[in-house]
């Protein structure tokens, strides 16, 4: 359906699973060379593509994709200083940006080096409709509409499952009762990006929620296709260079078996400086053969990185045998080692080969989570897991600013895969961080990442469920033929199809990432890769479990330590005290955290068991009850003409009525007490509405060695008229003159 409006738009729409989906260009950015509005509901993502040529000599095709959530979006100010969006993309951002950027990468045609920039940006967002899919696919509709040279079109839809059933694009309430998150990206033919996570979900299962995603797909690449033939502009021509068929055979012979022979080196150093030694020989005698014609040089490069990839696959292919000579599905040696430093909370070394990742753990209180501003609110987050890649893990120098776009993705991804086995805050209530480093990385350090900090939140006491391991799956298609490769090298993710990373527990998988090199993977290979990937991580987590069967009993000696006690609502105020001095008193003197809920829990973490002993210990002082027929130590707070208001505990005052001062008859109060002296006092009765009755007298006749008939002195129990209840904060509400002097 075409749809006119003052600006002379274009639209398609369509309702999948009774989801309207509208397609509109010509509104917006109509100087971009593509440019849609997408909208579902009340949610509307502008996604513009531009391409502008290069102007210096480059070997790669220049992309980028920015995602933007802005705040008025959902009638939001941004909470910054400068209140307004600015610097530096939030973590979600990043993350969505590579969701739009990966399965849209490779479909550009061979040759195409024009710069390319595509912005993603949220105009209106509305809880019931995420815009990330929607972002996804109106980055192919924008391209797809445009000059620019793209093998689309792609479409991305999220998939959950609520009570058993598939769900098209949950909203965000159905997500929270979801046991998968799914968000899929596909073609016509294949499935070319998948992302997302679940609670334990099954091999079958996901591949049946693959299957099913795919099928959805389908109505959006045929909405963008009715969107072309109505406005779609012709594509650029790109010529593809010509080949050079006299330096390629030139290359062939003169690295050909000794290219083949360092491509069997297993150790990835041995070999990196293997295959150099190689291709140096042969660029040596190549610049004395093209002397003359230097220029056809530039080329030689790539040729032998096609060599180096060819022989690798054809291998593969025919003798079934990878680089460092395992079969298809054998992983490669596990080394594990958990405790590995000694002021930390928890650590451990997860080494899989030649990938070593040192994973450590803190603990902290709530006070230490992590609080995003999003655009339907502020999230708070306890548990942050955060990854490294430093240039010396692959023998690089290279300057450290910060983590990358794959870092934070590789970080997301691994948080993703943990995050199902955590306890809940009532039953763990601390908020846990997570380091890893990455110390050497020959492939999948992601999937390595997973291993290690499983294994480092048990060697911090965290009780998770169950351990969580992962895997990466790689492939190699040769003509019709897909090889799912186990446990994949740097090289064999540099020189294959697909990366294909699996985590999980033994029960089920908790997370998951595909990435295509390739137009798309057909969803039955990628059933078979999961299944595959099972069996490699039920084979890592029976190692891990040899080492560390289950999470350490006691946190450490150097974690924080932990009381929740409960205290009377009534008395939380006094906690705090005034201005907040009581509870800044104990901190300072402790150097406790301490957390107050409106219900009387208090958490109280300590940096040792004599400080948290100390902190509970002033806590509980603000808490204490009267004891009736016990002596205090009181001070005189007010003074009224029938006694006066003593403070026996922290904030607990009562009555002592003139009667009670002393063993003779008082006339004035103020002969016996003032404001601000202290006097000892026992209480003599509570009522059930916690008024407080005090006795000096009691005390004189105790210290005389005479007795005092306490329950003679006090009055039956219950509510009286007048002055003679007492209690906390008591008021002058009796007869001017006195009450009952006996």
């Amino acid at each position: 359906m075409t749809m006119s409006n003052i600006f002379g738009s274009t639209s398609v729409s369509t309702t999948l699973q009774g989801q309207d989906i509208l397609i509109e260009t010509g509104r917006l950015a109509n100087q971009a060379n593509g440019a849609v509005w997408v909208q579902s509901g009340g949610t509307v993502v502008l996604v513009t593509a531009v391409t502008q040529p290069v102007t210096r000599d480059i070997d790669f095709m220049p992309l980028v994709v920015d995602y933007q959530e802005m705040s008025y979006a959902s009638g939001r100010i941004p909470g910054n200083y400068f209140r307004r969006e600015i610097g530096r993309p939030s973590e979600r951002e990043t993350l969505v940006s590579r969701l739009i950027d990966r399965p849209i990468r490779p479909l550009f045609p061979a040759g195409f080096r024009d710069e390319v920039q595509i912005i993603a940006t949220v105009l209106s967002a509305a809880p019931e409709v995420n815009p990330d899919v929607l972002a996804l696919t109106g980055a192919s509709a924008a391209m797809h509409i445009s000059d620019i040279p793209f093998d689309g079109p792609i479409g991305g839809i999220r998939v959950g499952q609520v009570d058993g059933e598939f769900v098209l694009n949950p909203s965000q309430n159905e997500l929270e009762n979801s046991d998968l998150n799914l968000v899929l990206a596909g073609s016509r033919d294949a499935v070319t990006m998948v992302e997302g996570g679940g609670n334990f979900v099954p091999e079958d299962r996901m591949a049946e929620a693959i299957t099913w995603g795919h099928e959805q797909v389908q109505a959006l690449l045929q909405l963008q296709d009715e969107l072309r033939e109505k406005i779609g502009a012709p594509k650029i021509a790109v010529q593809a260079p010509e080949a050079d068929t006299e330096l390629e055979s030139r290359v062939h012979d003169l690295a050909g078996s000794e290219l083949a022979e360092a491509l069997q080196v297993p150790n990835k150093l041995e070999r990196k400086t293997a295959k150099k030694t190689v291709k140096d020989k042969v660029m040596a005698t190549l610049e004395q053969e093209f002397a003359e014609e230097p220029e056809r040089l530039k080329g030689a490069g790539k040729i032998f990185e096609a060599l180096e990839k060819d022989i690798v696959r054809k291998r593969v292919k025919e003798t079934k045998t990878r680089i460092d000579g395992r079969d298809l599905t054998t992983v490669r040696d596990l080394n594990i080692e958990t405790s590995s430093l000694p002021r930390t909370h928890g650590s451990a070394i997860f080494a899989r080969g030649e990938t070593k990742v040192l994973s450590v753990a803190t603990l902290g209180s709530s006070r230490d989570e992590q609080r995003i501003e999003m655009l339907d609110g502020e999230l708070n987050k306890r548990f942050m897991l955060h990854y490294n890649f430093p240039p010396y893990c692959v023998g690089e120098v290279k300057m450290m600013r910060g983590p990358a776009r794959r870092e934070i993705g590789h970080g997301a991804l691994a948080e993703r895969a943990l995050t199902p086995v955590l306890p809940t805050e009532d039953e763990f209530p601390f908020t846990m961080r997570v380091v890893s480093e990455v110390m050497e990385s020959n492939g999948s350090s992601s999937m390595a990442t997973v291993c290690g900090t499983s294994l480092s939140l048990m060697d911090a006491g965290v009780p998770v469920s169950a351990p969580v391991a992962g895997i990466a799956m790689g492939l190699i298609k040769e003509e019709d033929e897909f090889l799912v490769l186990t446990d994949i090298l740097g090289d064999e993710d540099h020189l294959g199809d697909m990366d294909f990373k699996v985590a999980g527990t033994a029960e089920g998988i908790t997370a998951i990432q595909m990435d295509s090199k390739i137009a798309g993977i057909p969803p039955e290979v990628l059933k078979r890769a999961l299944n595959q990937a099972m069996d490699a991580r039920l084979h890592i987590l029976d190692n891990m479990n040899t080492v560390l069967p289950a999470a350490r009993a006691e946190l450490s000696e150097h974690a924080p330590q932990l009381e929740i006690v409960e205290v009377d609502t009534e008395r939380i105020k006094d906690v705090i005290g005034p201005g907040g001095k009581n509870i800044k008193a104990i901190t300072q003197a402790t150097g406790a955290s301490i957390d107050i809920e409106d219900s009387g829990r208090i958490s109280i973490f300590a940096p040792n068991q004599q400080a948290l002993q100390e902190a509970v210990d002033m806590v509980l002082f603000y808490d204490q009850k009267a004891e009736v027929g016990k002596d205090y130590e009181g001070t005189v707070k007010r003074i009224m003409n029938f006694g006066a208001f003593v403070e026996i505990l922290p904030g607990l005052e009562g009555l002592l009525h003139i009667s009670q001062l002393d063993q003779q008859r008082v006339e004035q109060v103020e002969d016996v007490v003032k404001v601000g002296d202290s006097v000892k006092v026992k209480v003599i009765e509570q009522s059930g509405d916690g008024k407080i009755r005090l006795s000096r007298k009691a005390v004189l006749m105790e210290e005389q060695g005479l007795t005092f008939d306490l329950a003679a002195e006090a009055r039956p129990s219950g509510p009286k008229k007048g002055p003679g209840g007492g209690g906390r904060g008591g008021r002058d509400n009796g007869p001017r003159g006195g009450g009952d002097r006996r």
